[in-house]
């Protein structure tokens, strides 16, 4: 049996091969896009229908056991960061460029939200939700002097991550612990910064996770949301077309996500709590050399050897990342970055008004 499915394997490898310069996305013109938003979001909330598993404790189980089996593997080939990287015009294509690009994605995150350096300023407990490997805990930990706690459904995640930090010599600053996203086992206001880099669309109620990050943030706190989302629904629309409605399922499927929504759903459900400072903005053209490359290192000899090994979850990820690709292709796929700063109790909350700008 193990025999026949690694025949599979490399007959569907090949296949993917041959999809690959088809579904690769086109050049990127480099440009981030900032969007204004005025007030609230006038499109309600209307998620499509989620692929199974949908929700509860079967949803958690895959997602937990999704990332059992793929975390080493992608550590072995991309390092602690487990997440796109940000790339700019004249970024490399090597994989030490896309390892650079991995952490500029930190690094724009931060900047997009106006998160401060002054040592009077920086936040100094910060909690990383959905937090890998725990790439970005010990990079904000290191950047900031800041205790960090991050929170992963995957024991194998956390008990990794707390190993890297063992031997990086910063377990008195990185704590992780294997904990749910939407019932954070932290008290109110407990947080300057918040952070999520991808892990929102494994949420399967949008409007539970944005609540929990704002509960546990301090008042003036920060809150960083980058995450998939699919496009804005036009006016005249009340869901997506059907067949982009079929290629989305089809990735749910692989990679145990529930349903999607857009950006501006995630700036109306922020706009209905006591938050403000609302920022929105679609990098899709800065992490679009992400997908071809992570396609790229799974056809090596090192990618295909490590999917065998690395269970059957692990390459039906592998399979489906042609179908990411193409999405962000049709313009159905964005990768959504979404700030806001918890309201003080002096202010009232507001979303805040950006000129669209080209940088």
């Amino acid at each position: 049996m193990q025999a026949g499915a690694a025949i599979i394997f490399l007959m569907s490898a090949l296949f993917l091969t041959s999809q690959v310069a088809s579904l690769v996305l086109r050049p990127a013109p480099f440009l981030r896009r900032r969007i204004s938003v005025e007030g609230k979001s006038r499109l309600s909330f209307r998620p499509m229908a989620a692929a199974e598993p949908a929700s509860g404790d079967g949803l958690k189980k895959g997602i937990a056991e999704f990332y059992d089996e793929s975390s080493g593997i992608w550590e072995n080939i991309w390092g602690d960061h487990m997440h796109h990287g940000f790339y700019e015009a004249d970024s490399s294509a090597t994989l030490a460029g896309h390892r650079d690009a991995q952490v500029r994605m930190v690094e724009e995150a931060l900047h997009f939200a106006g998160v401060s350096d002054d040592p009077l300023k920086k936040p100094m407990r910060i909690v990383d939700v959905g937090c890998g490997i725990g790439g970005s805990s010990r990079y904000l930990a290191k950047k900031y002097g800041a205790q960090v706690q991050g929170i992963t459904l995957s024991p194998v995640q956390a008990k990794r991550a707390q190993d890297l930090t063992m031997a990086a010599e910063l377990a008195d600053k990185v704590s992780f612990q294997v904990a749910d996203a939407l019932d954070q086992p932290f008290p109110d206001g407990q947080f300057n910064l918040v952070w999520s880099m991808e892990s929102g669309e494994h949420m399967p109620d949008k409007e539970k996770f944005v609540r929990e990050l704002a509960r546990v943030a301090a008042p003036g706190g920060i809150i960083i949301i980058v995450t998939w989302c699919h496009r804005d629904l036009l006016p005249s629309e009340e869901e997506l077309k059907p067949d982009e409605i079929n290629l989305l399922n089809k990735i749910c499927k692989a990679y145990y996500l529930p349903k999607w929504c857009s950006a501006a759903d995630y700036v109306h459900i922020a706009g209905s709590l006591p938050l403000q400072d609302i920022k929105r903005a679609d990098w899709s053209d800065n992490v679009a050399p992400f997908w071809p490359a992570v396609i790229k290192s799974a056809l090596t000899w090192n990618g295909l050897t490590s999917l065998l090994r690395s269970g059957w979850k692990t390459i039906k990820g592998a399979l489906v990342m042609p179908l990411m690709s193409n999405g962000y292709k049709k313009g159905l796929i964005k990768f959504t970055i979404i700030t806001c700063r918890h309201l003080r109790q002096t202010h009232t909350t507001h979303t805040q008004r950006l000129e669209p700008k080209i940088s």
